[in-house]
């Protein structure tokens, strides 16, 4: 069993050079765009100043990159100064200039994609970044990918023997036919929860009771994504835990709970209306939240994250532990588990971010050493 991340246990994953050129993409082109600059103002104005030389890099709803000069502005000010969500505000620039461009440093550069959802969570800026041959905090290419699609997460852990809930997916084009839909909560029970493959912060997502609420949660899914993941509707607590480290060496956080005030935990009770409760720890038996991290742990090494990710469980009425989901770049924002979750295991917020760059940079230089 990996330690629970005490501050006296924890040991950064390589020593940390004196300064780093930290570039901090945020924004994007996905329907999180606006929590990934939230998560953004966090993650800045946390960081050590002395320790990093920041640059803030925005990408707008259409996927420009841009020098974000008023969030520049910031750096070295109080952190009363900070917004809630940072300005993407500032010149146009390309991608090979925002990351590679180092005038007036020779530290050495760490990208950390603070990009939610896809175009940024999926692979897609993991493997820019690759060709760059620059260091990043987070999955790669395939865990990336692979955690990003539902689908395709879903298909690698029933593979692998991790209890999940019974789950359907749906193509677009599988989607008008009532036979279909009907054959599905045939399958699965009555109510359903249908979800894009592709997204996160609950957004898309419905609860459905019958033929006809299905066919209407199927078209507000497909706004979002042509591949739909429909799950049978179970009797749930709501647990997570954070997951640090390498492939080979990670470590788990405690195990928190959410307490939904909504039907379930969607986007408004997330982000909106705030009325969602967390319990950290979790109230569970210590053989039950051991057997939580074991499992958290297998499904992160399982569908190969790195660095960091949220391992989302159920603890469902007669089936036991249930893995929910994994976010591989999950929110910074005041009220995002992951940070939390890391607090209470004796690991405070500037701290895990430096254990996240010195990851970075131990898997860079890992990669390469390969021929």
């Amino acid at each position: 069993m990996s330690d629970t991340g005490r501050s006296s246990d924890i040991r950064h994953a390589a020593a940390l050079p004196e300064r780093v050129r930290l570039v901090v993409l945020f924004g994007g082109q996905s329907a999180e765009h606006d929590i990934s600059c939230i998560s953004a103002s966090n993650i800045v104005r946390a960081l050590d100043v002395d320790r990093y030389e920041i640059e803030p890099i925005g990408i707008d709803r259409d996927g420009r990159w841009h020098r974000a000069e008023s969030a520049a502005a910031l750096l070295g000010g109080p952190a009363s100064g900070f917004p809630d969500a940072l300005s993407i505000d500032g010149p146009v620039t390309t991608c090979e200039q925002a990351v590679l461009d180092a005038e007036s440093t020779d530290a050495p550069t760490v990208v950390f994609p603070v990009l939610h959802g896809p175009h940024g969570e999926d692979g897609t800026v993991q493997g820019l970044l690759e060709l760059l041959d620059v260091p990043f905090v987070g999955s790669g290419v395939l865990g990336s990918a692979v955690c990003m699609d539902k689908v395709m997460a879903k298909t690698v852990l029933d593979a692998a023997g991790i209890p999940q809930a019974r789950w359907r997916s749906l193509h677009r084009d599988e989607s008008g036919t009532s036979d279909a839909l009907a054959d599905i909560l045939g399958e699965l029970g009555e109510t359903v929860f249908v979800k894009p493959a592709n997204m996160g912060s609950s957004i898309g997502i419905t609860r459905a009771t019958g033929l006809d609420e299905l066919a209407a949660a199927v078209d507000v899914a497909l706004r979002f994504d042509d591949l739909l993941v429909i799950e049978e509707a179970l009797s749930v607590r709501e647990l997570e835990t954070a997951v640090l480290g390498s492939t080979s060496r990670p470590r788990v956080s405690v195990v928190g709970e959410i307490v939904p005030a909504a039907e379930f935990y969607d986007f408004d009770d997330k982000y909106t209306d705030g009325a969602a409760r967390t319990v950290i720890p979790a109230d569970l038996s210590d053989e039950l939240s051991r057997d939580a991290r074991d499992l958290a742990l297998r499904t992160f090494t399982t569908l190969r994250a790195e660095g960091l990710a949220r391992v989302d469980l159920f603890l469902a009425e007669g089936r036991g532990l249930l893995v929910n989901e994994v976010n591989t770049l999950p929110g910074f924002t005041p009220i995002s588990m992951y940070p939390m979750l890391w607090a209470a295991s004796g690991l405070p917020y500037g701290e895990l971010l430096d254990e996240l760059v010195a990851l970075a940079l131990e898997r860079h230089a890992t990669r390469a050493r390969l021929r």
